[in-house]
């Protein structure tokens, strides 16, 4: 461990690691620093252990507009099959019979394997109406289980 005196110069059989734990050492300070800076976006405390909020009653309604998106490239305006050119107008006539403001809710549903893409177009499409009130419909949380993510915000 300690130096031989006098000048034998032979080699030392024992690894010297004291230089190899201060350079260990002072890399993990410099990660720990670090680290935190790395994040990107805004932390945001999740809600855990949810109750189902309250059902809309008025989803069930007749005059309800409900735009369904069960696969890519598959809208549906209640149980009528449309295509993407046509969402515009179809929705236009559904909410030109509804006479109340407060009424005016336009819902979406989409399936789990559905695109973002397809729910963000679909979101354009009914805002370019001039629609400021859209749902996005999400599955009730059922027994211990976890209910499934809303498909996209609004």
């Amino acid at each position: 461990m300690g130096m031989a005196a006098g000048g034998s110069g032979g080699f030392q059989s024992e690894i010297n690691v004291t230089p190899m734990v201060d350079i260990m050492l002072v890399l993990l300070i410099i990660f720990m620093v670090v680290t935190p800076l790395l994040q990107h976006g805004v932390t945001v405390a999740l809600p855990k252990d949810l109750q189902n909020p309250e059902e809309d009653q008025r989803i069930t309604s007749d005059n309800s507009v409900v735009i369904s998106i069960p696969d890519n490239g598959k809208y549906f305006l209640g149980k009528d099959k449309m295509e993407k050119e046509q969402i515009k107008d179809k929705v236009q006539k559904m909410l030109d019979n509804i006479k109340k403001e407060e009424d005016k809710i336009v819902y979406i549903k989409s399936g789990i394997g559905v695109d973002y893409g397809d729910v963000v177009n679909v979101i354009n499409e009914v805002r370019a109406l001039g629609v400021d009130k859209i749902g996005l419909v999400a599955d009730k949380k059922k027994g211990d289980g976890a209910a499934a993510p809303a498909p996209a915000p609004a």
